[in-house]
Parts: C-alpha cells; structure tokens; sequence
C-alpha cells in the first residue's frame, strides 16, 4: 500500500472481478475514531475495473487449479490495463470454505491508570479460543464490544480511565485447504496476497447502510455457487456462515427441466425468469432456441408459467436454509430485524416478495455503495462483494494481529498457529 496503489480480487463461482483502487494524498492512512469504522467515502479511487467469466471454482473454492489462474491471470491484467499501472498486491474474498462463528470473551486488569494498546493486546489474548479442530484456520478475529468496569458497549476504550477491562470477540473460521488453494493459486499468477477476508463480510460492509450496521441487520449475499450471511450489529459482524447453493443452481434445474444447455438457460433464466406466477404467465411463450439442426427441435417454446415452476422452488430451497442459519445464529433476538438482499443472484423479479414470506417482513434489495470511480458496469449487486472489499482495504478492521500479543500468552497453541501462519503468509 505503500506505493498507493493495490488490487481487489473477488473470486466467485460465476465471476472473477478486479479492481485497482489508488489512494491519493498525505492523508492516505487517516486514522479514525473507534476501532475499525468503515462508513463514509475514504481517501481512494478506483482506477481500473474488469470482470471475466470464473472457470475452475465450484461452491466459491478453488476446484481446477490452472483454469482458475488463468481466469484470475485475465481479469487482472484487464484491470491493470486499463487503470495504466502494474500491481503486484491483491486483496482476495472468498465466499466458500465453510464458515463458522464463534464469541469469545476475556478480561483483565488495566495496569496503568489509562487503557493502552498493550492492555487492549492483552484481553484480547485472554480470550478463550475454542477448540476449532484441526484443518481450519482464523480468517477474522475481531473485538465487538469493550467494557470498563461498568461502562459497557465501547468501540474504543484507549485512553480512558479504568480499572477492569473485558471484550467481547468474534472469531471466524475457515477450512484451511480452501485457503491454501487460493493463496497458491494467486502465487501461480506472480501476485502477492495483500490480505484475505470473508465475502459474506465484507458484503455487508458495503450493502448495509450505517443505520442498518448500528441497530442490527443481516445480509444475504447471493452468488453464483454459494449464498453468504453475515449478520451485524453495533458496526460489527457477529455471524457469518454460508449456504453452498445459489444461482448456478437454479441455472442447472432450468437446464434440466428444459432440456437446454447452460449458455441458453442462463440467457433464459436472466431475460425470462422470475418466482411469482401471475394469470399472464400461461400465455407468455419463451422461445427457447437452440442449434441442434434439428427443426422441430430448435423451434420449441416454453410458457413463463413453466419456467417460474421450476424456478421457485430452488429458490425457496436456498431461502428456507438461509432461514435455518440465522434462526441457529439467534437472529429473532436482535432489536431490529432487516435482512438485505445482495449479490448476483438476488436481480431475479419478485425475490424480495418470497423472501418476506420465508425470512420475516423487513426485506429490501440492496446494492453497494458508491466508490468513486466504479464504471457503472460495476455498480449493481453483483459487485457487493468487490465494492466491500474496497472499502475494507480503506478502513482495515482492528484485529486480533493488530495489537501487540504480550509473549507469555505465546503458549496457547491455537493463536500461537495463527500468527505463526499470518507470519509465513503475510
């Protein structure tokens, strides 16, 4: 970042999209109050822009490694031509991995009369890491809430007088090997792992509007391969997870149902598709076409009525285990329950209808947010995530690895690994 100039690399299922973001200015890193607050437009622009077709992942991991490469290869040389500079650092999201959440907390006493980095480094060391299980490592660690002594709900208790300090702390992980895949495959394209973060995160960072971050809001980001949910309260993620289904699945059933190829299904799925039948749809004809040579056969039509009943309950399908993730998260609990839409797969007509009935009343279709110098190509909610990612290299979150870990909390084994691994892979 030093040179101002950094790539942002979202690694999708359907789509590889790249952006090249400049930071300009002296004030390059601003620091801002509270830990890690991401709203508002920072000092930054994006300067080049490209998307290619995603080959070689399945479920947002890493499935044939030399296809991905070279889609990844594409798609940032695209970027970079057009933005008229060479990157060598990308910061990547990926969607898949199989997320799992967890809350820590930890307490202990302030040693001077003011709260310092080195007592905030030392409660979050003293938060109890469970017991993940071997395979998986950290992906995001990071304080939701601070108290001292009876003060609670803090962003940022430095230089404030107390006595006991305690955090809360959300903790995500990720199948290691997932990870792996994709950190050899962007080494393969001779690029530099910058950073790393969860698509369903920073999804939310960028479809969810402060008010909305604040007072608690979950968002549904609908991909190609895999749907994510983050849920947020206080500015903070609290809960992420992933469903390993999304819009290339309704595609397949389409292609199955119709007896098409992909291509024409997707191109009917986009043109033609929706999820709530009206008395119209039985006279609505689609034209499916085809290149078979055979007459009969490539002069086919199917009614909209048809292709709705083989939509929806795919899409009920994905909605009714999005449900099921966030009743386990304890959604029903938070004071405000709006759930926003975002992602590719959530353009189809009349989703925001089903998924008040299935996921509760509160839903709206989101898109980012405006960055400066996103073409408007890149502006719809497929790029949810890639926009997140921008504002994510803005305004990095304070984590775990930012704070100075005093050593004699070097023992437990668990976060010993993680900045060990931070270490190599950084």
């Amino acid at each position: 970042m030093q040179r101002g100039v950094i790539a942002i690399l979202d690694v999708g299922t359907s789509k590889i999209a790249c952006l090249v973001l400049r930071f300009d200015g002296p004030e390059r890193f601003t620091t801002v109050d509270g830990v890690g607050p991401m709203a508002g437009q920072s000092s930054f622009r994006v300067i080049g822009a490209a998307t290619t077709r995603s080959r070689g992942v399945r479920f947002g991991e890493v499935d044939a490694m030399a296809e991905t490469e070279r889609a990844i290869r594409t798609a940032v040389q695209s970027a970079q031509k057009m933005a008229k500079v060479r990157v060598d650092h990308v910061i990547a999201c990926l969607s898949g991995a199989r997320p799992r959440s967890y809350g820590l907390d930890g307490e202990v006493d302030v040693h001077g009369a003011v709260v310092t980095d080195q007592d905030i480094g030392r409660v979050l060391a003293a938060c109890d890491v469970p017991d993940y299980g071997a395979g998986r490592e950290v992906l995001h660690a990071q304080p939701v809430n601070f108290a001292l002594d009876h003060r609670s709900g803090m962003a940022d208790p430095r230089g404030q007088t107390g006595a006991r300090l305690t955090t809360d702390m959300h903790l995500l992980t990720v199948d290691a090997s997932a990870i792996e895949n994709l950190l050899y495959c962007i080494k393969r394209c001779d690029l530099e792992l910058a950073g790393l973060a969860s698509s369903a995160y920073v999804s939310g960072i960028s479809a969810l509007v402060e008010d909305e971050q604040e007072l608690g809001a979950a968002c549904i980001d609908m991909g190609g391969g895999a749907t994510g949910i983050s849920v947020f309260i206080r500015k903070h993620m609290i809960y992420a997870d992933s469903v390993r289904m999304g819009g290339d699945h309704v595609t397949s059933d389409i292609s199955m149902g119709l007896q098409v190829p992909l291509a024409t299904a997707e191109r009917i799925k986009t043109l033609h598709g929706g999820i709530m039948a009206t008395g119209m749809d039985d006279r609505e004809m689609i034209e499916i076409g085809g290149t078979t040579g055979d007459w009969e056969l490539d002069r086919r039509t199917a009614s909209r009525a048809e292709l709705i009943g083989i939509m929806r309950p795919r899409v009920e399908e994905i909605l009714e285990e999005v449900r099921l993730r966030l009743d386990a998260a304890g959604f029903e609990h938070l004071p405000s329950q709006k759930i926003v839409l975002t992602g590719g797969g959530s353009q189809i007509p009349g989703l925001d209808a089903l998924a008040s009935k299935i996921l509760g009343q509160q839903v709206r279709l989101g898109r980012p947010l405006r960055v400066q110098g996103l073409p408007q190509a890149a502006t719809g909610p497929a790029f949810a995530a890639a926009v997140g990612l921008t504002l994510f290299a803005a305004h990095p979150q304070d984590e775990w690895w930012d704070f100075e870990i005093p050593a004699e909390r070097h023992a437990g084994r668990s976060f010993k690994r993680a900045v060990k691994w931070f270490k190599d892979n950084w």
